[in-house]
């Protein structure tokens, strides 16, 4: 990281002042309509550095073979790689053991896994406790259960802040209820949910727990084991490394005992007709080939975020946020959505009188990248009687500069819309 004054927050709330860690990420050193790019889309997807793109490219260059029970150098060296993404994972979110760590393809397929396991145990009338503030990853493979096996799905709601009423989940927690499911940060108005606290009030009824962390990782120290969740899944692409990748952390005691969910090599020990016999964790939940690239990928973007340091970058993204938050709501007719006490990296807006899509296109022509609609939160929307937002979202790359350049293109989209 090279030294720059592009920032302008002071050293005392912005830990990296004097680094520019724009230039470790080559997309940005572009002009998008003959301006400079300001990228405030990292919650749908974060750019890759330069050590993410090298570290893919030397395996693919290099190293490419399957992992795992190939005896020629190049399948030692492709599985060296893959194993030490996961080892680096472990530390990252505090596991107890590799053995808890599942490569997946994402959060989302990690959720399912963990529904299409856990629920075999369960029977029709059962009880999942989801949120008003979850991402659809994490409302309809529980919706999908109910359905099918007459579960019955009970939602903690949000107040007018995005915040989660946490006072009320002692009493939708009951005899029947088998999993509490929720989002670690909203997606859709960055709001921090206690997960901690809510973790604890469900584990001293006897209740497993899900925590959706797709948009914690990329911004603050996750501790699974403080946090004491059954399982926590997260994807990399939103935390600076490839898409196609994720994972699922599972408590090693409760993974023994669920079953296999897909079938096919690397899963198991031995096939024969008469039966097989599953391999040890966490392989019996890896079946096929794995995306080795994107561990590989994965492994360099946790490499590039402990260089920096995640205490660092919530540091830094707070005081980002605040500034941003400060300068939008100078605009007349703009309303913020989602105002929770305690929040990162996400703002959503609506402006009177204009459609966020209609926002999002006359910012693109200046340069700014924002994402526009549901954002994959119907429910979130609904709540709040609109039907999308403009979210600008924040990354380790972002400066005031963005901030600054997302301001002008909102005064001029407004000139012209009204």
């Amino acid at each position: 990281m090279t030294a720059s004054s592009e920032s302008s927050l002071s050293p005392a709330v912005d830990p990296l002042n004097g680094h520019d860690v724009r230039r470790d990420f080559p997309v940005l050193d572009q002009q998008i309509n003959g301006n400079r790019l300001a990228f405030l889309d990292s919650a749908a997807s974060a750019q890759r550095p330069r050590p993410v793109l090298e570290a893919i490219a030397a395996y693919e260059e290099r190293d490419h073979a399957n992992v795992h029970r190939g005896v020629h150098t190049l399948s030692h060296r492709a599985t060296e790689a893959y194993e030490s993404a996961r080892k680096k994972v472990r530390r990252f979110v505090n596991a107890a053991s590799e053995r808890e760590i599942v490569f997946t393809r994402g959060t989302t397929e990690a959720i399912n896994l963990v529904a299409a396991t856990l629920s075999q145990s369960w029977t029709s009338g059962d009880e999942i406790i989801v949120t008003e503030l979850e991402h659809h990853a994490n409302i309809v493979p529980w919706q999908m259960l109910a359905d099918q096996h007459g579960f019955r799905l009970r939602v903690l709601p949000i107040n007018n802040r995005g915040e989660l009423l946490v006072e009320q989940l002692p009493d939708l927690i009951n005899d029947r209820t088998r999993l509490l499911c929720l989002a670690h940060v909203s997606n859709a108005l960055g709001t921090i949910n206690p997960v901690t606290e809510c973790v604890a009030m469900a584990r001293a009824r006897n209740v497993r727990t899900l925590i959706d962390g797709a948009q914690a990782v990329p911004h603050m120290p996750v501790d699974v084991r403080a946090v004491d969740c059954d399982f926590y899944a997260f994807s990399g692409h939103k935390m600076y490394g490839p898409t196609g990748i994720g994972v699922l952390y599972g408590r090693e005691s409760l993974m023994q005992s669920l079953p296999p969910w897909q079938g096919g090599g690397d899963m198991i020990l031995t096939v024969s007709f008469s039966g097989t016999t599953f391999n040890e964790l966490p392989y019996r939940f890896e079946a096929g080939t794995p995306n080795i690239a994107g561990a590989i990928g994965l492994g360099a973007a946790i490499d590039y975020l402990e260089s920096i340091g995640m205490a660092n970058v919530a540091t830094r993204e707070s005081a980002l946020l605040k500034y941003a938050t400060d300068k939008l709501t100078e605009l007349p007719g703009l309303r913020l959505i989602g105002t929770a006490a305690n929040k990162t990296s996400v703002l959503s807006f609506t402006v009177e009188g204009t459609h966020p899509h209609d926002l999002g296109t006359i910012l693109d022509h200046q340069g700014v990248a924002i994402r526009t609609g549901h954002h994959c939160a119907m429910p979130v929307m609904e709540h709040f009687n609109i039907a999308g937002t403009a979210r600008a979202s924040l990354g380790i790359y972002n400066t005031t500069d963005d901030i600054d350049q997302l301001y002008k293109g909102l005064t001029k989209a407004l000139e012209m819309l009204r």
